[in-house]
């Protein structure tokens, strides 16, 4: 996988696990594919999947079962599409909104070229 220099690796990471929960690759109660597994198939050392990992528990999208690995929670699409909105109109959309400002582009415009 290659990495963005914007942002840090490990939430590139969980980016890429919670996409593959969206698409339905990951569901609900699957078990998540083990910290070294990542890490080997991501070429990254396994403490960045490690807190890549506690980011997910953090946010409530993954829940460990100690001793028997890391699983998908219940509520995770709903927890992941929650984080996704708000980050996107948090960070993404007032570049955006700023971006169409200087390039006079209007809301109307684009509705005319959506297809």
């Amino acid at each position: 996988m290659e990495f963005r220099k914007q942002k840090p690796i490990y939430l590139q990471i969980a980016e890429r696990l919670m996409e593959q929960v969206l698409a339905g690759q990951l569901a609900v109660d699957d078990r998540m594919p083990s910290v070294r597994d990542v890490a080997a198939s991501m070429g990254v050392n396994p403490n960045t999947v490690m807190r890549t990992f506690d980011y997910l528990q953090n946010e409530e999208i993954i829940y460990n079962r100690r001793g028997v690995g890391y699983f998908v929670a219940p509520d995770a699409k709903e927890r992941i599409m929650a984080l996704q909105r708000k980050e996107f109109l948090e960070e993404e959309l007032p570049i955006i909104r700023q971006k169409m400002q200087l390039l006079g582009i209007s809301f109307d415009e684009l509705k005319q070229n959506e297809k």
